[in-house]
Parts: C-alpha cells; structure tokens; sequence
C-alpha cells in the first residue's frame, strides 16, 4: 500500500506518525550543528517547508516532558531515516536540550491589538507545554508566579516583550542545559502589520521580544528563525552578535527547503508517474536556490495527490491559491511604460537584470521599482539565473521560474484589465465605431494596448481577447465571438438589440509578425471578409445596417480599415 501524501501537514512528528510520504530532510540537523551560528535565519518563498523544517529540528534536539515531567523518547522518529546514519556525536545530540517552538503566523490580524493577542496566545501555549518546570525547587516562588501569569494570560503585552528569555532561563534551570529558540514565519506579522497599517507598534514588539531572547539571554544555547524576507538588521536584529543569513542566494543548505530533482524522480518511482517527470519540470521545477536547481514541495506534493485520483488532470497552479499574490499584483498597478515592457519580457520566456539589495524593510518595497522586483525575487516570483558584481553591488539576471508563476502573473494581467476597463470611458471608441471614423478607432485602441500589459508574445489570440474585452459595454449592443460561437463567421461582431433601428458591425482580426506584413496582412483581411460573405446571416436576421471592419495589429498599434 503506498503511503498517503500529507497535504497541509506541516509537523514532522504528524507525518511520521500517520505513516505519509516524507521527503527526508533530517540531516538539516546535522547541517544545523556544522554551522554553528548563534542565531540564523533562512528565509526561503512561501509553501517550501519552513515549518516542517523547524518541527524537524524541534522533534530531534528536544529534550521533551509530559506534564509530571518525565522524559518522553522522540528517537522512534527517526528510525530508518538519514540522521542515523551521521557520525555518533550528531546523533548523540539527539532528545539532550530544552527547546522553545514558536510560530508568528497566528497574528495576521486586521488590528494590532488582536495580532498581540495571538501572538501571547501562541506564547502561553508555550508555557504550558513546558509547565512541569514548575514542580522544581530550582525555581523560586517569584519565578512560578510570573510562569503562571503569563501561562494564563494574566500579564500585559510590556511583560510579554521578555517572555522567550524568561522561559528560557526556567529551562535551563531546571534541564541544566541551555536552551534551543526555533521561531517560525518571523516576517508574517511585520508584513501584515505594513498592510494593516499597525506597522511601527508590531516592529517595536518584535525588536524587544528579539533583543531579550536572542542577543542579552545567556540561557541561549542556539536560535533558528525562518521566514520569507530577510528584515533589514538595523530594523529587527538590532545589535546581535553571530547573526548568520542563509538566504536563496546561498548555496548552503539550499537542499534542505523544496525537492531536488532525484527527491522528485524518486517520489514519482514511488506513486508510478515517471512518465509525468516532463510536464511537472516545466510547472514546478526552476527555482534557484544558490546554485541549486529546486522544487516547489507545495505544488509537487498537491500534483502527486490530485494525479493519484486522477492520470489525466492538467497541472495547476496550486502555489497560486495559497496566496493573494499582491505584490504582483501591486507590480502590474503600479507599472509605467518601462516596467511593462519588462512585465511582457518576463512572460515571453526573457531576462531582465535588476541590483539585488538583501536588507530592505517592508516600509521599503514602494519607494522604487528595484525594491518591488527585489521583493518579487526573495518570495519565489523570480528566479536567478546569472549574476556579477558591479559598483560594489550584487545585479542579478532574473526570469520566471515556471509556468505556474507565468500564469499567477497573467491571471494577474488579466484582471487589472478588467478593473482598468471599469473605470475607462471607452465612448469615444465606440462613437467612433458607429461613425466609422477609422482614424479615431485606430487612436482609441492603440492607446488602449499602449496602457495595457500583453503576453503571448503577441499571437492572435491576445488581440482577440484584447478587443473583445474593450467592445464590451456598448449601451444596447453585445459582444459575439467566433470562439464562443463556432468557426465560419468573422473574428467579433457586436449586435444592436434593436434590429431594425441599431447596426450590426463585424470585425476581423490580422495581426503581422513583423513591420512589412502590415499591407498584406490588411489585404488578406480584407479578402476573407468578402470571399465568406459574413454579412449573410446578419442580413437574414433582419438587420438593415451592417458596418466592416479589418484591424491589423502590429506590437502595441493597430490599422483599422472600412469594409
């Protein structure tokens, strides 16, 4: 029986026991006590498992207690898996330090007082897990007090700021041992925070509950923190000595978050979906970490699922739905004429190269476009595909990952067209129409592809879908299409709903490669209209008035010619 696929378990212990399909990544462990850093920090895009990473940390280091205090034997999650077979000194490190586990994706809350509260919550569980220190005498009366206030709630969000450190100082005394800090999705209550608008409140909290457990607690054995960005020191990590980075642009630890390419060809052996291996390399294969060629585990884990019920479904753009994706769609809102010639590069399958500045704040993203494309890099919307050094700064050479994040990108473009159509009065265009002015049609619609952000490189399909979308909302007129409607008619036709009064205009589309096809192009059009006799079924069905119309696009210009 082939082990079931753990969608939405992020726990390492959940998996282990409910016998899922785990990609072993327990040597992190081991790569962990090699570092030997104080604190550091991955950041890694969203959905390649962070959080399990930590559990798996969690799980292996921890010297874990039930309620009466009496140890409890992690080691039979680790039976068979890669860690055992380290040198005994990894493995001897096993079950021996208290630990301190604690997520911050609770407090994505509209308000910062509720996002303070989940954030104390989360800590108070914390506490409780660790509540059997309090049966010690190495504790004093004062020290289990202040526990329980905080275990319970009873303590103010001032208290709260020095929490981590305080409990970690009760561990060690009663463990004897320093303890281990793993914190997980540090970045997700500053990022809500900056769209929340609480900004400033929620890093001054985060920067003194750092600054206590992190940089003046002499309990600290080690810290691991994982999030998305990497939050300028000066703004979080204040003063804090043996700080370490291990971003995407390191190579170092690069296979321990998302699935090389044997971790892939191995699971798909497993399910019977070696034949997938092509089509699943171009949907979800090409991110860059350092130098290493990775997975997005998400998407792989979602498609192995769905393709298990189901050979024959299409790849998805599982990512995609885990989030809003409002930095791109932020990008394509914010976008002037150059930075949507780069959006319609990157689509096409190209390159752009931009400076890479690592220390940036939330507060930061907006004020320049470099900063944005930064941000698109570091969450997974961009890959690395060459860099150098210049003016004593990093500029990399990035392009689109795969065809899922293409497509996040253009549903994007797509709907911020709709929306800009909303609020676009396009009368003008359609007077024009009506009075067959073609000069004036030819300004309206080329000034509206001028606005717009194309992909397809250009095909007939996009101008097609392009123009159907800006004749829609024509008062007492609607919009036909040949590909809602079937072959043998022309490209669009827009009907009056008065028959005998309103007119009946057809439109066919050519669109040249180059700019020496344009008169042929026109030609051509014009030919097809004529030789199908597309204003037969118009004429049958009443309608005395029917206007022609050839429109031949060039790029990002259009010719419109009177039939």
């Amino acid at each position: 029986m082939r082990k079931k696929i753990p969608i939405g378990m992020e726990f390492y212990k959940e998996i282990v026991e409910k016998g899922c399909y785990y990609v072993d990544k327990t040597l992190l462990a081991k790569a962990v006590i090699d570092l030997g850093g104080k604190v550091t920090l991955f950041t890694r895009p969203r959905r390649f498992g962070k959080t399990l990473a930590q559990t798996t940390l969690q799980t292996f280091f921890e010297d874990e207690r039930d309620r009466d205090g009496n140890k409890i034997d992690n080691s039979c999650y680790f039976e068979g898996k890669k860690i055992m077979n380290a040198d005994k000194e990894y493995v001897s490190m096993m079950g021996q330090y208290p630990v301190i586990f604690l997520t911050l994706k609770s407090a994505k809350q509209p308000n910062f007082e509720l996002a303070i509260y989940c954030l104390m919550e989360q800590i108070a569980y914390e506490y409780d897990r660790h509540s059997y220190v309090l049966q010690s005498s190495k504790l004093s009366e004062e020290e289990k007090e202040r526990f329980l206030r905080i275990r319970r709630q009873k303590e103010n969000i001032n208290d709260y700021v020095t929490s981590l450190a305080f409990l970690s100082i009760c561990l060690e005394k009663y463990h004897g041992k320093q303890t281990i800090i793993l914190l997980d999705e540090y970045d997700v209550p500053l990022e809500n925070a900056y769209y929340k608008g609480f900004y400033e409140e929620m890093v001054d909290f985060i920067r003194s509950l750092f600054e206590s457990s992190l940089k003046t607690n002499k309990s600290l054995e080690f810290a691991v923190i994982t999030g998305c960005l990497r939050i300028s020191k000066e703004s979080i990590f204040t003063g804090l000595n043996n700080f370490k980075v291990v971003s995407i642009l390191n190579s170092d630890f690069a296979e321990y978050f998302g699935f090389t390419q044997k971790e892939v060809e191995e699971m798909f052996g497993v399910y019977g979906l070696e034949g997938k291996m092509d089509e699943v390399k171009q949907w979800y294969n090409g991110y860059c970490f350092g130098d290493v060629q990775v997975y997005n585990p998400w998407s792989i884990i979602n498609y192995v699922d769905t393709t298990m019920t189901d050979l024959n479904a299409f790849p998805k753009p599982y990512w995609s739905n885990t989030s809003s994706n409002s930095i791109v769609k932020d990008l394509v809102e914010q976008a002037d004429s150059d930075t949507k010639e780069e959006i319609e590069k990157l689509i096409a399958g190209g390159i752009i190269e931009k400076p890479v500045y690592e220390d940036i704040t939330y507060e930061d993203i907006y004020k320049s476009k470099d900063n944005l494309w930064n941000f698109l890099f570091f969450t997974g919307y961009l890959k690395k595909c060459g860099q150098q050094f210049e003016n004593d700064t990093i500029h990399l050479k990035m392009m689109i990952p795969n065809k899922e994040i293409r497509d996040i990108y253009r549903n994007t473009i797509l709907e911020w067209f709709d929306v800009q159509l909303e609020t676009t009065n396009r009368q003008e265009l359609f007077d024009a129409i009506l009075e067959q002015n073609t000069e004036k049609m030819e300004e309206c619609i080329s000034g509206y592809l001028l606005e717009t952000i194309s992909f397809y490189d250009y095909a007939e399909s996009y101008y097609h879908g392009f123009l159907t979308g800006i004749l829609k909302g024509m008062k007492n007129y609607y919009v036909v299409s040949n590909r809602e409607s079937g072959m043998g008619r022309p490209d669009i036709m827009i009907k009056s709903r008065d028959i005998f009064r309103g007119a009946a205009i057809l439109f066919e589309i050519k669109y040249a490669k180059n700019f020496d096809e344009i008169e042929r192009k026109r030609k051509e059009a014009a030919k097809q209209v004529a030789d199908k006799n597309y204003t037969t079924e118009l004429e049958k069905e009443g309608y005395q008035k029917i206007l022609k119309y050839s429109i031949c696009f060039y790029k990002k210009n259009c010719v419109v010619d009177k039939l």
